[in-house]
């Protein structure tokens, strides 16, 4: 099995490839008996229903990349080499995660880490493979239109005490301070959020991961944001089940966002 899925765009293509890294629920067959069976079943740190979310990028002219694998296989939004995101004292799990994010052991034998021998098989095995179609996807959209946008997609429970003593803003554009993108790109994507009825914050308490930081290269007009969002803001108030009637809202405004960006990056056509 791929450790991910190309949806391909449905109508003439546009310059915006959209990530989907952590919605990913399956397990290979050489792995699936080492971790704990209660947590596998359904693992929490998902960004449950993000791919669905974003379904209706394909139609827009977009692709879309989705993860196959869960994150505790491999963390695709983490550095390869394990460099921590943030260093201000909030738990982070790792490339190769050994507890949940609230530090429950993820393996029957309760290890603390994975070995590098190991880590580097899965790199190969799952995590390289994902990231060779952003690098390929966004090659071939600059070529083609001279800019690109990678626009990455996660979710997070509206509250989770190990990482944030508050309940998280609904949404939480990223670029890196401002690294990932050029000023123009940034402004529409936060004034395009902005206009719902949904609080929003900027690179706090995220800033985007490592997709957002190793592929935003704004010189070579080649941008990257994140977009994280609680939970709640299209599932039930249990954060367990997709509610049609939030998620409509949330893909209205993202779908109105995302256009947005097409009509600033799309060469302008001469009649």
């Amino acid at each position: 099995m791929e450790p991910y899925v190309i949806h391909a765009p449905t109508v003439e293509p546009v310059p915006i490839l959209v990530s989907v890294p952590h919605c990913g629920t399956a397990f290979p067959d050489e792995l699936k008996g080492q971790f704990d069976a209660d947590l596998t079943t359904a693992p929490d740190d998902t960004d449950w229903f993000v791919n669905k979310l974003y379904d209706f990028a394909p139609h827009l002219g977009m692709t879309l990349v989705t993860a196959t694998y869960s994150r505790w296989v491999i963390d695709l939004n983490r550095d390869p080499q394990s460099k921590p995101l943030y260093t201000d004292g909030r738990i982070i799990t790792g490339l190769c995660p050994t507890t949940t994010f609230l530090g429950e052991p993820l393996y029957v034998d309760k290890r603390t880490e994975v070995t590098a021998e190991e880590t580097e098989r899965r790199l190969q095995s799952y995590y390289w493979p994902y990231h060779h179609q952003l690098q390929q996807k966004l090659h071939d959209l600059k070529t083609t239109f001279g800019k690109v946008l990678l626009w990455d997609c996660h979710s997070i429970r509206q509250y989770v005490q190990t990482i944030y003593k508050e309940n998280f803003p609904d949404l939480i554009l990223g670029d890196a301070d401002g690294t990932s993108a050029a000023p123009a790109v940034i402004e529409t994507a936060y004034r395009q959020l902005g206009s719902g009825p949904y609080s929003l914050s900027h690179n706090f308490p995220f800033k985007g991961g490592f997709i957002t930081r190793h592929y935003g290269k704004p010189l070579e007009h080649q941008y990257a944001l994140q977009l994280e969002m609680s939970k709640i803001r299209y599932m039930n108030d249990t954060e367990t089940l997709y509610d049609e009637t939030r998620a409509n809202a949330m893909r209205a405004l993202l779908e109105k966002t995302l256009m947005a960006l097409v009509e600033l990056l799309q060469p302008k056509r001469t009649s």
